[in-house]
């Protein structure tokens, strides 16, 4: 029941919740009233509110939930009703409503020694052994208050959970909250198994859910969203004291030299692949580099035998957002050295900075942005919600202030605001990028200032119909592209000018292709290709996601059109590198995805080295730091990462890691991988 937190714990995700089912979806009409003594929450993040839950109990006992949310015009309504057996076990789960994917329907019920269920993406049954809990596919975040409360009562605090999997909880911190008649001290709990990160809840001193805080959305009671940023960080400061033990295992810097001998090795700078090459780090920078022949080797080197597998300079995500200290294990093992945080909330990462800097956490290299976004309806969660050009302003001089090198504006700034806004971005020598504000179109906000439009869909919208550019701030950025990009011809104007305007000025675009991909071509059911190398590797609960659908297409519009302008998206982001707009890989994810995005790429046309340019070197110009890694050159930085195969035959070869050496520290990427929670290799 809880993989609905994990959804939403992920909020750089653009699609959260299940897609449609066979029935006809409840409307919003026929969803359960909250009655006035109904217990009442508040769906927030730092920016502000994003809708709100309700829990009571119906006359007979069962549970019954009702949640309204908004994502920035994303719309979720849905309720949860769950009954419980007479072995305190749930026997009748039934959610209703729609989410931005379409019917949120899902059902469980035990009859005759079997469980049953039927989700937006699976069905199935099992024998029921009287103990394990269904854990739902969706829903409201609210009904995973019977889940929390029941782990806390089960023996040794475990559960087994239908389909597969368990879960656990153990103690983490208590923190007080409240003051004067409202003052309490609650308990956070680490629920494991459910996702390859312990997932946080709060309880009350009865063992009463009180809410979910994490780096993005969070739930909380009325009268207690106040305590959110005290949660974050007491939640933040406990986890941390985990950091130091993984930083000594796997974050020293190697006592003797390292020698990748006979390796295909990738030459960012040229964009090619160099045959029988050995490369020698010491101490934390590269020492050597060219042909195996001729290579010395120091007596005391450590000898990694490179013959069949491909050296490459660190991998960046240049869209990725973090959603925990623990992440950076997930992003190593990859190979992920380097990796961009666009629209990174200030105090998770001013917060992780400091353990960076004081030497206790292993991690990447980040470069975050802050988030920038108009206040209102359709605010962005996280970041800071503005209402003035002053307060835009303001909001600029507190990235500055906390030590970001960019800020991202985001799709409800409203143009009067925005440009003042850039202006002193600028003028603090902070990267301007973002979303493209509602009425306006990328010419607008390249004459206004940007350095790089996020999102291939923004791109497009210079040639879509005014009705979708002055409404692009919500669900119709999405809507929009899909319906009408299939027919834009990209060798004509408006966008023959735009690709020539934006190779001219070298305005940077990070397409998150793969983000696009999930959200057009899957339908219910289908394993989306950037996750299924990893099934088989993570909790059953985070697998079954896995095969959540794209967005519903509006009434008028068929799934083939959608895939249809996907097709032309990928087309976009080939023209763009032709024209020599510089493009950096990123995902809009975790870290899992971004292999996907290079063989995208390549599907476009990309050859394999121009795909693996848009990961290594062009991210590290773009941050400016080009000087000290994106590149396996003598006295730069010992950013590496080995890989099982020939990535300029088969760019998914990226996928299987051997060993990954970050600022000098070498690190077995098998190692890597258990300590984050995977079981083993990805296929």
């Amino acid at each position: 029941m809880v993989h609905r937190h994990i959804l939403l714990a992920c909020v750089a995700a653009i699609g959260l919740a299940p897609a449609s089912a066979a029935s006809a979806q409840t409307p919003k009409e026929q969803l359960l009233a909250p009655p006035a003594d109904a217990q009442k929450f508040l769906i927030v993040s730092a920016a502000g509110q994003h809708g709100q839950s309700a829990i009571w109990r119906l006359p007979d006992g069962t549970i019954a939930t009702r949640e309204s949310m908004n994502l920035r015009g994303q719309v979720f309504e849905q309720d949860e009703t769950i009954h419980v057996g007479p072995n305190g076990q749930p026997d009748r789960i039934v959610i209703r409503g729609f989410t931005p994917s379409g019917d949120a329907a899902e059902t469980f019920a035990v009859a005759d020694g079997k469980a049953s269920w039927k989700s937006p993406i699976d069905a199935g049954s099992a024998a029921y052994d009287g103990k394990s809990q269904y854990s739902t596919f969706g829903g409201p975040i609210i009904a995973s208050a019977y889940f929390a409360e029941a782990i806390l009562k089960a023996a040794d605090r475990r559960l087994t959970l239908l389909p597969g999997g368990s879960a656990r909880a153990s103690r983490l911190v208590d923190v007080p909250v409240g003051s004067g008649a409202t003052a309490k001290t609650v308990t956070v709990w680490l629920i494991e198994g459910t996702s390859n990160e312990p997932l946080p809840l709060v309880m009350d001193a009865d063992g009463r859910f009180f809410g979910f805080v994490s780096a993005g959305i969070s739930l909380l009671p009325e009268g207690y969203t106040g305590d959110l940023l005290k949660l974050q960080k007491a939640q933040i400061d406990a986890m941390a004291a985990r950091n130091p033990a993984i930083k000594a295992r796997f974050g020293t810097v190697a006592p003797t030299p390292v020698a990748f001998t006979h390796v295909t090795l990738f030459d960012s700078v040229g964009g090619k692949f160099l045959r029988d090459q050995t490369v020698v780090a010491d101490a934390g920078k590269i020492t050597a580099v060219g042909p195996a022949a001729s290579v010395k080797l120091p007596a005391n080197a450590r000898v990694i035998d490179g013959i069949g597998k491909t050296l490459s300079p660190g991998i960046w995500d240049a869209h990725m957002h973090v959603g925990s200290d623990l992440q950076g294990l997930q992003l190593l093992s990859q190979g992920e050295t380097s990796a961009r945080n666009p629209g990174a909330d200030i105090q998770p990462t001013v917060l992780r900075n400091q353990q960076i800097a004081a030497g206790r956490l292993l991690f990447p290299t980040v470069y975050s942005s802050v988030l920038i976004d108009g206040k209102g309806p359709l605010q962005a969660q996280g970041g800071i919600s503005v209402s003035s050009a002053e307060e835009a302003i303001a909001a600029v001089h507190r990235a500055k202030d906390n030590g970001f090198t960019a800020v991202k504006f985001y799709t409800s700034m409203k143009p009067e605001w925005l440009w003042p806004a850039i202006k002193e971005a600028h003028k603090l020598g902070l990267h301007v990028h973002g979303h493209i504000p509602a009425t306006l179109r990328p010419t607008d906000v390249i004459a206004g200032g940007y350095d790089e439009i996020t999102h291939i869909n923004f791109v497009m919208m210079q040639a879509l119909p005014d009705a979708v550019v002055n409404i692009d701030n919500g669900i119709q950025r999405f809507y929009g592209p899909g319906k009408y990009a299939k027919d834009v011809d990209l060798n004509a104007e408006p966008m023959k000018s735009l690709i020539k305007l934006m190779a001219e000025k070298k305005i940077t675009v990070d397409p998150t292709i793969s983000t696009f991909e999930s959200l057009y071509v899957p339908e219910n059911g289908d394993l989306s290709p950037a996750y299924a190398p990893y099934v088989g590797t993570l909790p059953p609960t985070v697998e079954r996601g896995f095969r959540a659908g794209g967005f519903q297409p509006p009434e008028g519009v068929t799934r083939a059109d959608w895939r249809a302008s996907f097709a032309k998206l990928v087309a976009l982001v080939k023209a763009l590198h032709d024209a020599g707009v510089p493009i950096v890989a990123g995902t809009d994810g975790s870290g899992l995805e971004i292999v996907r995005e290079l063989e995208l790429y390549v599907d476009a046309g990309f050859t394999p080295a121009e795909a693996l340019q848009t990961a290594t070197i062009v991210p590290a110009r773009l941050v400016g730091a080009d000087k000290a890694t994106g590149s396996v050159t003598v006295g730069k930085e010992a950013d590496l990462v080995l890989v099982d195969g020939d990535v300029s035959k088969d760019i998914g070869a990226l996928r299987r890691t051997l060993w990954v050496m970050s600022d000098g520290a070498l690190m077995n990427a098998d190692e890597l991988r258990e300590a984050a929670g995977f079981s083993g290799r990805p296929k």
